[in-house]
């Protein structure tokens, strides 16, 4: 298996696992959140859908956001099934353009983000962008585990 394959099951089976969390959680406590200043569930959901775009971006533009503007600006809440829909069009973009990449982009491409102070080389950087989901996927779990929220098994 490729370099970019192994990349691609990986994101596919952080995917696949989040998406099972997500669409097992039940409506009611969608916009709960444990203090004012963290994100709803809903809002991390997006949070996770729309950072990959914007991580998309980051590399098409080698770390240059320029007048980057989110697709999901002024987007209401509805659903966990319409954010994905509508993050789905934007996945398989991003997913196509990581098998465009070679094992020598991914060792000699570097995603310079001087605002943030970050230099690394183009197959770090997508894994840094896996692990931000699961991060993510983590906290959705300590969310429910406080809820007292039945969580489903995303160990398998």
């Amino acid at each position: 298996m490729s370099v970019t394959n192994q990349i691609i099951l990986n994101f596919s089976e952080i995917r696949r696992r989040s998406i099972k969390l997500w669409t097992n959680i039940p409506e009611e406590f969608l916009h709960w959140k444990p203090d004012n200043d963290a994100f709803s569930i809903i809002e991390m959901i997006r949070h996770v859908l729309e950072g990959e775009h914007l991580f998309h971006k980051i590399i098409e533009n080698k770390g240059n956001l320029g007048n980057y503007e989110s697709p999901w600006n002024d987007l209401p809440y509805k659903s966990i099934s319409a954010e994905l829909e509508f993050s789905k069009n934007y996945r398989k973009a991003f997913i196509s353009m990581i098998e465009q990449f070679t094992s020598e982009e991914l060792k000699n491409v570097r995603i310079e983000r001087s605002e943030v102070g970050q230099s690394k080389t183009l197959g770090d950087y997508l894994n840094r962008i896996a692990y931000h989901e699961s991060v993510h996927t983590g906290q959705l779990l300590g969310y429910l585990r406080t809820l007292g929220v039945d969580r489903p098994k995303i160990w398998d």
